[in-house]
């Protein structure tokens, strides 16, 4: 799902709990610490870009800065006005270019990618248009947006990085410095002076662990600020939901052509065929109405034709929405699909009472997708289904759970249907989360609003 930032996967060692407290995690975050501490420098530019005309104003007018000028003469307001163009001109570039490096870090560091903006419709038509376009580009509200994501990011930066290389890199060189002295000290036989180098020597690693260990806190600190700060904006946020709709949309139309395919395949190759040949039994019957018993057989075998028909439309009428599920909802349509899986499924319904009908169609489709992944591509024994009432912030959630003991490994590119699951659970503004490590199983979670 990294087409809608989604899940962390490129840097998942510097996320998850475990990794990130071993000490190989530690290196990798006090080695992002530093990056951001360096890059943070650039990070500011844009800000001080923007400060320095304001800065400039007001030594000009508020105070006698003017007479250490060479000749006691102030600027002209027209070259006041071009540097101030300048530098108000590249703030915003600048900071363009500083969120850009800081979203492509989140995305090497992370795994997580920022859904791209809709290209515009048209290009611009006349010279004015152009014109327009390109001002917004440069003083609109993105650009000083970008300005100010960059300068709070090179904030973060400078703070978290100066607290690691302040108890690490300075612990470890104040002891090591430290013990040199000591040394020295000892050599030279003038240990009077040696408490001070040897209070060092102890107080340094001491600053270098405790640095070491709030490195995990520190990186998910700055993750946590720069996402909200480049991903979570509320125009990021429409633009993401954008483009989910549109690769949702088109995923959409493939499965509903698909679908539409395989129910004309079934009729045709089913129950077209045996309507076919009821038509022509009841035909022969006609044709020997001389010979009562004859067509007495041949209707018999027209009836039993025709109820293998209503069985065959049955099948198809079930896999579109099941009779069970409308008169008893999932207590009742949830075992019949375990039913039909080869794989042997213990299913778990807790619900108090019935969601509303949207959520239990998704959910029904879920778990009959689930169940259908588990019997082609997971190689399990054993699947188990839940069904529970889960609160939330807001509203309660309708909360399946899919759980085998396969394979694992599940992958949405190699068609094992999870794009589809996403969309038809998204569409409802659910959430699908896969936890599909390799040899380990699956567990596939969707949380439904209850009144979807």
């Amino acid at each position: 799902m990294r087409a809608v930032a989604a899940a962390a996967t490129a840097g998942a060692p510097l996320l998850g709990d475990a990794e990130a407290r071993s000490p190989k995690g530690r290196l990798l975050g006090l080695l992002h610490l530093v990056t951001s501490f360096a890059l943070s420098v650039g990070y500011l530019v844009p800000g001080t870009l923007v400060l320095l005309p304001v800065v400039a104003l007001v030594l000009l007018v508020f105070t006698g800065f003017v007479d250490l000028l060479p000749a006691g003469e102030p600027p002209s307001p027209a070259a006041l006005a071009a540097f101030s163009a300048v530098l108000l001109t590249c703030a915003p570039l600048l900071g363009r270019l500083a969120c850009t490096i800081q979203r492509r870090r989140l995305e090497d560091v992370f795994g997580v990618v920022e859904s791209r903006a809709p290209r515009p419709a048209a290009r611009p038509r006349n010279p004015a248009e152009a014109l327009l376009r390109g001002l917004g580009y440069l003083y609109g509200r993105d650009a000083w947006t970008a300005v100010i994501c960059a300068t709070l990011t090179g904030v973060q930066g400078v703070v978290f990085g100066g607290i690691v290389l302040g108890l690490v890199v300075y612990g470890t060189a104040l002891a090591a410095g430290s013990l040199v002295g000591l040394g020295y000290a000892l050599v030279s036989g003038s240990l009077e002076n040696a408490a001070a180098p040897l209070t060092a020597v102890f107080l340094g690693p001491v600053g270098a662990v405790v640095g070491l260990w709030a490195v995990p806190l520190l990186v998910r600190l700055e993750f946590e600020v720069s996402r909200r700060l480049l991903l979570d904006a509320p125009e990021m946020v429409v633009r993401r939901r954008l483009a989910q709709v549109q690769d949702s949309r088109l995923r959409m139309v493939d499965a509903a052509e698909a679908e539409r395919r395989r129910i004309e395949r079934d009729l045709h190759d089913g129950a077209q065929q045996r309507l076919l040949v009821v038509t022509m039994t009841l035909s022969r019957a006609r044709a020997r109405a001389a010979d009562p018993d004859e067509v007495r057989a041949l209707i018999d075998e027209a009836r039993g034709e025709a109820k293998a028909v209503m069985a065959e439309l049955r099948e198809v009428a079930r896999g579109l929405h099941p009779r069970a599920l409308t008169d008893h909802g999932l207590d009742a349509a949830l075992p019949v699909a375990a039913g039909r899986c080869p794989v042997p499924v213990q299913v778990r319904v807790d619900l108090p009472e019935r969601p509303s009908a949207r959520a239990e169609g998704v959910a029904y489709y879920v778990v009959c997708e689930a169940l259908a992944n588990v019997a082609k591509h997971a190689g399990a024994e054993s699947v188990e289904v839940r069904a529970e009432r889960a609160a939330a912030e807001g509203a309660d959630l309708l909360r399946i759970t899919v759980t085998d003991d396969g394979k694992g490994g599940a992958d949405p590119d190699s068609g094992t249907g999870l794009y589809g699951l996403w969309d038809r659970v998204n569409a409802v503004d659910g959430a699908l989360a896969v936890d599909s490590p390799a040899g380990e199983g699956t567990v596939l979670t969707a949380d439904i609003p209850w009144e979807a």
